[in-house]
């Protein structure tokens, strides 16, 4: 399944918030469509596929990334929930996007494939770079990089920055502090539903 590229604001007024999706808000619907839609029940499963949808979608990975984060989740020691969300938020294109260099993910992902980030130095064009404490992030020493990302940083910077990431305005440098905990996350999402989604496929 490829990487979903259609109307953003029709997947969070399906879902809810999706600050890495798009930062639109949408319309209010009519109170005649909200009341019908919450006369019907909800089955469990559609729950936990809705659970599963908001992190496909804030992320902007594709269903085989996120089933192989799933597996890489389980071998690891620990909670599987809180783990795979560890492995999300460390992918390079959205430690980009909460350090506020980019307005959203699918933003900073682009910033990545065209090569105006550097990572210790060395250019990374792969979004999914999976990043760890210490890591440096810079932008490319070129005036057109620089420009772009002056542009997303003075429209977009986050007033509050995680407290696993470091941003120096003045040096223009992102530094990854640690493995961020779980009151971090940027997303409202319940991760054992997702846990949960995959055991019941398998």
């Amino acid at each position: 399944m490829s990487r979903y590229r259609g109307p953003r604001v029709k997947i969070i007024r399906r879902l809810g918030t999706l600050p890495g999706l798009t930062n639109k808000t949408p319309q209010l619907k009519s109170s005649s469509i909200n009341q019908s839609t919450s006369n019907k029940k909800i089955s469990q499963y559609r729950i936990r596929l809705e659970e599963k949808q908001k992190l496909r979608f804030h992320y902007g990975i594709t269903e085989r990334q996120l089933l192989n984060y799933i597996r890489i989740a389980r071998k690891a020691k620990g909670s599987t929930g809180e783990i795979l969300l560890q492995l999300l938020e460390m992918r390079l294109d959205n430690v980009i996007f909460r350090l506020g260099m980019a307005p959203t993910i699918p933003g900073a992902r682009q910033l990545v494939n065209h090569r105006h980030i550097l990572v210790n130095d060395c250019i990374v064009n792969i979004s999914g770079y999976r990043c760890k404490p210490q890591d440096l992030i810079t932008i490319k020493n070129k005036q057109k990089s620089e420009t772009i990302i002056n542009k997303n940083i003075e429209f977009y910077q986050r007033s509050k920055i995680p407290n696993h990431l470091t941003y120096s305005s003045l040096e223009k440098k992102g530094l990854i502090n640690q493995i961020l905990d779980r009151e971090s996350i940027g997303l409202k999402i319940n991760e054992l539903l997702v846990v949960e989604y995959y055991s019941r496929q398998a």
